[in-house]
């Protein structure tokens, strides 16, 4: 199966998440990554500062119309939803919020998901709601990979336990069970590490 994006979600022990997941990546990985971390609606850009000197990845803020482009990881703007377009393309959305947060991650992941199909892997991360449940049931529904962080091993393992409880997703891992899972992925897409 060759994969074209990966969209993950996080919430509560976020941080710690992400400086572990995203060291472990390798420079040359080539698989575009779209993060949605809840974030309060002034958060500046210091926590995509913070990451981008911890990690080998390249993590910038997406854009409204932004093509999505191999080798980048973007994030979620504070405050707006962060959608993808069938076009490959993000949008951003200032609807009410789903699952109280803006941006949810069931909004990314469903649109993701149609966007996508097949071709798309989900994984849901350390949190302490539900955001992200149904955003996961949409990508197996459209035949994409799904993933979850180990509830045991999670900063906040409500966020995960609930995506497990509610879709029969493909992997339940440690973050460094992810990335070794992600890197394989990436060599078996034919993408260049």
């Amino acid at each position: 199966m060759q994969y074209e994006a990966i969209v993950i979600g996080v919430s509560s022990g976020g941080m710690n998440a992400m400086n572990i997941l995203f060291s472990r990546l390798p420079k040359e990985f080539s698989i575009p990554i779209v993060l949605l971390q809840h974030i309060g609606p002034h958060s500046d850009n210091l926590w995509i500062k913070i990451l981008n000197n911890k990690t080998n990845v390249v993590i910038k803020e997406a854009d409204e119309k932004e093509k999505i482009e191999k080798g980048r990881v973007y994030v979620s703007p504070p405050n707006y939803h962060l959608l993808i377009e069938k076009n490959k393309t993000f949008s951003l959305s200032i609807d009410a919020r789903v699952n109280y947060a803006r941006p949810s991650i069931d909004v990314l992941f469903e649109s993701a998901a149609e966007a996508y199909k097949s071709k798309l892997i989900g994984i849901i991360l350390t949190g302490s709601n539900s955001d992200g449940t149904n955003g996961m049931k949409r990508i197996k529904e459209c035949g994409g990979l799904t993933i979850a962080q180990d509830p045991e091993t999670a900063e906040s393992g409500y966020m995960p336990a609930s995506a497990i409880a509610a879709v029969k997703v493909d992997h339940i891992l440690s973050l460094q069970g992810i990335s070794d899972l992600l890197i394989k992925i990436a060599k078996e897409n034919n993408a260049p590490l």
